[in-house]
């Protein structure tokens, strides 16, 4: 078994805007699909994100982030690796997505996080996570 740094994560964290009702529907949906459990789910701005230095902060929490592997993954490059985690047929829809130029995908990205409150609202409070999925779910 490979040892880990301290600040390491030993699964990709999903960080995400946790006011925002697309993010958090997009977090309940993969906890359904992520049949491996690979993921952690972190609000942006939390204690996981604050301790793990903030990555991507500079993009001001209009943004997914995914790191894994001490890699950081943000806005469409994240959607794919979130995609590549859960596998199956999420993993091919994920490698067609990374057939798409990256100015593209981020153009794409970015329209829909400009519009995503107008479009979905605020999420006005986090459902209570079942005992399977709460472990995944960091502060």
């Amino acid at each position: 078994m490979t040892e880990h740094e301290p600040d390491t994560p030993r699964h990709p964290i999903l960080f995400f805007d946790g006011d925002c009702g697309l993010c958090s529907r997009t977090v309940r949906w993969v906890l359904r699909h992520d049949r491996r459990a690979t993921l952690r789910f972190a609000p942006l701005g939390g204690t996981t994100h604050t301790r793990l230095g903030g990555p991507g902060a500079s993009e001001g929490g209009s943004t997914l982030i995914l790191v894994r592997d001490g890699e950081v993954y943000l806005r469409s490059a994240g959607v794919v690796r979130m995609l590549w985690s859960i596998g199956g047929v999420w993993a091919l829809l994920g490698g067609l997505l990374w057939l798409i130029p990256l100015p593209l995908r981020d153009a794409g990205y970015r329209f829909v996080a400009a519009r995503r409150y107008r479009w979905f609202g605020r999420a006005d409070a986090c459902p209570m996570p079942s005992d399977d999925t709460r472990a995944r779910i960091l502060d």
